[in-house]
C-alpha cells in the first residue's frame, strides 16, 4: 500500500512539473511575440549620417496629428443609387464612415454630416458599374469622395477635418 502512495505521488510530481514547464514555455512565447509586436518600427529605421530627423514644422505638425487617435462619424444611412452600366444598370448600396484624428475635428464632421452626404452623393453619382466592379474603380471612387470632403470641409471650417473616407460596406447588385 504504502508503494501505490509513493508512485502516485511521484506521478503526481511529474505532471505538475510538466504543467509548470509548460506554462513558463507559454509565458516567454508569449513575452517574445508582444516585444515583436509592440516595438517601434522608428528603432529600427536606421539614420544616415547628414540626414535632418526633423523635416521642419511641417514634419512636427504632421507627427503630432498622426500620434493623435483616430475617431470615426458614421453616416446615419447608407448611400444606395443607380449606376449605368455597359449591359445594364446595377444598385449600389455602400456604407461609409469617416476617419479623423481630435475631438474637434470629430465635432465639426458630425455638425456638416448633411453637407458631407450631398458632397459624397454628388461623387457617386458619377460612378459607372463597370467601373464599381474592379478593385481599382471602387479605391478611385473612394479617393476621389475623399477629396470632395475635404475640399468642402476646408471650405466650411478652414481645416480639412476628415483624414480617410472607409467604406465599411459594399454592395452591387
Amino acid at each position: 500500500m504504502a508503494e501505490e502512495e509513493l508512485k502516485m505521488e511521484e506521478g503526481g510530481n511529474k505532471r505538475k512539473l510538466i504543467i509548470i514547464i509548460v506554462a513558463v514555455v507559454v509565458l516567454i512565447a508569449g513575452g517574445g511575440a508582444a516585444y515583436y509586436f509592440l516595438k517601434s518600427d522608428d528603432a529600427t529605421m536606421p539614420v544616415t549620417k547628414g540626414e535632418p530627423t526633423v523635416q521642419g514644422q511641417e514634419g512636427v505638425a504632421s507627427a503630432l496629428v498622426k500620434t493623435e487617435t483616430a475617431l470615426y462619424v458614421v453616416m446615419p444611412r447608407p448611400f444606395v443609387f443607380n449606376v449605368p452600366g455597359a449591359n445594364r444598370d446595377r444598385l449600389v448600396e455602400i456604407k461609409v464612415q469617416l476617419m479623423m484624428r481630435g475631438s474637434d475635428n470629430k465635432e465639426q464632421a458630425k455638425m456638416h454630416i448633411p453637407l458631407i452626404e450631398g458632397t459624397l452623393l454628388e461623387i457617386f453619382s458619377t460612378a459607372n458599374a463597370d467601373d464599381l466592379v474592379t478593385e481599382a474603380g471602387k479605391i478611385a471612387i473612394r479617393d476621389s469622395a475623399l477629396k470632395e470632403v475635404q475640399k468642402t470641409m476646408l471650405d466650411i471650417s478652414g481645416n480639412q477635418t476628415v483624414e480617410e473616407v472607409l467604406f465599411t460596406g459594399f454592395v452591387m447588385q
